[in-house]
């Protein structure tokens, strides 16, 4: 009997000394977000008050042009994944990009809302603000799925759109990134607001890209220390907890204007059977996949899928 108790304290030292051991070695709080602007708020970066949110922004190119391109990023990512195309872009047209509600150096929402409703309102009320009328909309991922909400909620504000890897329809993945499996467990992402393994960021980053060997220390870095901003960890929980698969589905339909659907073929995320669904569905639409990318192919190959998605915009309507 003394035998077991033994063994049975020893076990429990084991580990608790290991858990300790974790705690300090993946030990990652929250970052205050003025701590992170003078890496990630560089020029030409600026903050609006928007909904009780310090919206980070990025407006460039030609202040004149009459219908201004926008940007809109997906889960986990920020206004920094379209540099590649900002820098083709801004040099003939005015580009503006922000950090949705939950994200990036914006952060949390106050009324911790991420209904896909709420979003399409804020993309509103951020053209408002910037007196802007009617944009040419884009989005990645959640970006695509609130872009073509916003187009079927405000089409009088939405010219163009272009879908890149957009959720929308109900899907089922072939492969998640870790991190947003664990965001997703109601016990665990409590843990994970206070440690968070820079490795578990890395492999995440990686599973949605067609070539992980693309991904690069610095790229993970940047996701590693936005996903650290005061309060994105658990935004990023409601906001799975809160916005469904398909939901509004049957709004894509109804959508009547210029759509252009670029697609990575090694999306193992939202599959490429999507795209094909977007693209039956929105009457005139054109699809173009890109093969060997993977779920961000604007961020893994922007030469390319900029190049396509200029060739779209400059096309009379």
């Amino acid at each position: 009997m003394r035998l077991i108790v033994r063994v049975s304290l020893a076990l429990l030292a084991t580990i608790f000394v290991t858990v300790i051991g974790v705690l300090i070695a993946f030990w990652a709080p929250d970052i205050p977000v003025d701590a992170l602007k003078t890496r990630w708020a560089t020029s030409p970066s600026t903050f609006v008050a928007i909904n009780g949110m310090q919206v980070h922004l990025r407006d460039e190119g030609p202040k004149n042009d009459l219908t201004s391109i926008v940007l809109l990023h997906g889960t986990s990512a920020s206004l920094h994944t379209w540099d590649g195309w900002v820098s083709v872009m801004a040099k003939e047209r005015r580009v503006m990009r922000f950090d949705l509600p939950g994200f990036g150096l914006t952060g949390p929402a106050p009324d911790d809302d991420y209904r896909l409703a709420s979003y399409t309102k804020f993309v509103a009320a951020t053209l408002d603000a910037l007196n802007v009328k009617k944009v040419i909309l884009v989005g990645n991922s959640l970006g695509g799925n609130i872009a073509w909400a916003t187009a079927a909620t405000y089409p009088e504000r939405i010219e163009r759109l272009i879908l890149v890897d957009a959720a929308g329809y109900a899907f089922t993945s072939a492969s998640i990134p870790l991190g947003f499996r664990i965001a997703q467990m109601p016990v665990i992402n409590q843990l994970m607001s206070k440690i968070l393994p820079r490795s578990l960021i890395e492999g995440s980053v990686k599973n949605v890209y067609g070539d992980p060997s693309k991904v690069t220390d610095a790229l993970v870095d940047r996701y590693y220390d936005l996903s650290l901003r005061e309060g994105n960890r658990r935004a990023l929980g409601l906001r799975f907890s809160q916005m469904q698969r398909g939901d509004q589905a049957e709004k894509i339909a109804t959508l009547k204007l210029p759509t252009l659907i670029l697609w990575g073929s090694h999306d193992h995320l939202v599959p490429v059977a999507n795209a094909h669904h977007f693209h039956r569905d929105i009457a005139g639409s054109q699809l173009q996949i890109f093969e060997g990318l993977g779920h961000v192919p604007h961020e893994e190959d922007p030469q390319s899928t900029v190049a396509a998605a200029m060739k779209f915009i400059a096309m009379p309507l």
